[in-house]
């Protein structure tokens, strides 16, 4: 018998009557008591150079076309709720595309500007992140045009990273790739001169949406209304 054999026996040996109980099953709370979490998210996502604003509902459609500024082509991923893109028909010199998955790296480099949804706002970090379901799109749209309009619903804030562990943990299990967005793309160079859209959009402009967010609601109740669509 080698000596790893034997070590290996030890081992099952000293296993063989250990209690094996089951992992526990982790519950994610509200860690983090926030006197208004809306506010903080605001300020936080301000903190990156990031433009943020609160819009009603009914506004929202009027708000996403000022966002994109004038751009001349608009990427959307395939499921965008259509009432929040009712002002896409005042666009007349604007031509927006719904992405079927066939636009290349290149070709999504030809829009000025993407519109997406997204999964959940954390309130302490200033963080958008998307689970890249159909209101969101795939990964690549939200990272090559120069100009991210994201559309968060009050409802999908979270306070703090843990909590988001339960709105998120769907689109982990189905395998689904997440997106953290703190700001506009940026990196420093070996002088800290800040440098940015290196890796991703250089513009994000955040909407807001005031859905009626109740404080104390559960994080877990999140996946079902996390792409509601506003009333």
């Amino acid at each position: 018998m080698s000596t790893r054999d034997e070590m290996l026996g030890r081992i099952g040996a000293a296993l063989a009557g250990a209690d094996r109980r089951p992992p526990p099953d982790y519950t994610y709370g509200a860690v983090t008591p926030l006197p208004d979490i809306a506010d903080t998210f605001v300020e936080r996502v301000e903190d990156y150079r990031a433009v943020v604003e609160r819009v009603d509902p009914e506004g929202l459609a009027d708000a996403v076309v000022a966002a994109l500024d004038g751009a001349a082509r608009v990427v959307v991923p395939p499921a965008m709720p259509a009432e929040w893109l009712d002002g896409f028909t005042e666009l007349t010199r604007t031509q927006v595309v719904t992405d079927d998955g066939a636009l290349s790296a290149d070709d999504l480099d030809r829009f000025d500007a993407v519109v997406t949804a997204a999964a959940v706002g954390i309130a302490v970090t200033g963080t958008v992140v998307l689970d890249h379901g159909p209101d969101q799109g795939r990964r690549a749209l939200s990272l090559v045009p120069d100009l991210h309009v994201c559309i968060v619903l009050e409802s999908q804030l979270v306070g703090d990273v843990p909590e988001s562990v339960a709105p998120l943990r769907a689109a982990v299990e189905a395998g689904r790739p997440l997106t953290w967005i703190s700001g506009p793309s940026a990196t420093s160079d070996i002088e800290l001169e800040r440098v940015e859209g290196v890796h991703g959009p250089r513009n994000l402009h955040v909407l807001l949406v005031r859905d009626l967010l109740v404080h104390d609601t559960a994080p877990d109740t999140a996946p079902d209304s996390a792409r509601a669509t506003p009333a």
